[in-house]
């Protein structure tokens, strides 16, 4: 029985062009695929937002507050992921790739329900609280999260213990160079909420 990890090219992430790689080797019989296209897809495909939430009609300091809240919160998966692809790593030689993807899943969810909630955050504040500028922040902000998770995702694939014969160190770095520069703009971004909603204040 095989075990299959394999990435699909489908154009550029974060600036890099990234190619076709598979691996074969032993495993329990599971066809696996994890991308960068997947875990953008859960932040980026979501499907309507439903207002029918504590936040609806809240004060513009309210929805701010939450944004931060989230913010932290997905510093904190990030984190979690971090950690698991560590353990994957070191559970080498018969590494633990089922408790890894069991934990990349998780994570991706908890992405997945914090992005509701921003689109959710974005939407009113682009309506009721007719706060466009602020919207159009959180609007940046997932995009950047977006491509954060994207990349890290991916990264996270070329390091894999498995596909370290076929690693590309330039374009490695190439995405460990976009992830900084992601968090930089994420940074940026979330100043720009904080001084114009003192300003609305």
């Amino acid at each position: 029985m095989s075990k299959q990890i394999c990435l699909e090219s489908s154009g550029p992430v974060g600036g890099v062009e990234h190619s076709k790689a598979g691996l074969v080797g032993s495993g329990l019989g599971l066809a696996v695929m994890i991308t960068a296209e997947e875990a953008a897809s859960d932040l980026g495909t979501l499907g309507p937002v439903t207002l029918a939430w504590p936040w609806k009609g809240a004060p513009v300091h309210a929805l701010v507050q939450r944004i931060h809240q989230l913010q932290a919160e997905r510093a904190q998966a990030f984190r979690r992921l971090e950690e698991a692809h560590r353990q994957y790593v070191l559970s080498g030689p018969h590494y633990d790739f089922l408790r890894y993807r069991d934990s990349v899943h998780e994570v991706t969810q908890a992405f997945a329900a914090a992005s509701r909630e921003v689109l959710a955050l974005e939407a009113e504040l682009a309506g009721p609280c007719a706060q466009p500028l602020l919207a159009g922040h959180v609007r940046a902000l997932q995009k950047l999260e977006q491509t954060r998770l994207a990349t890290v995702a991916l990264l996270q694939l070329m390091g894999a213990p498995e596909l370290r014969e076929q690693e590309d160190v330039s374009q490695m770095h190439q995405l460990k160079m976009k992830v900084i520069k992601t968090m930089e703009a994420i940074s940026e971004v979330l100043q720009d909420i904080r001084f114009d909603a003192e300003s609305v204040e």
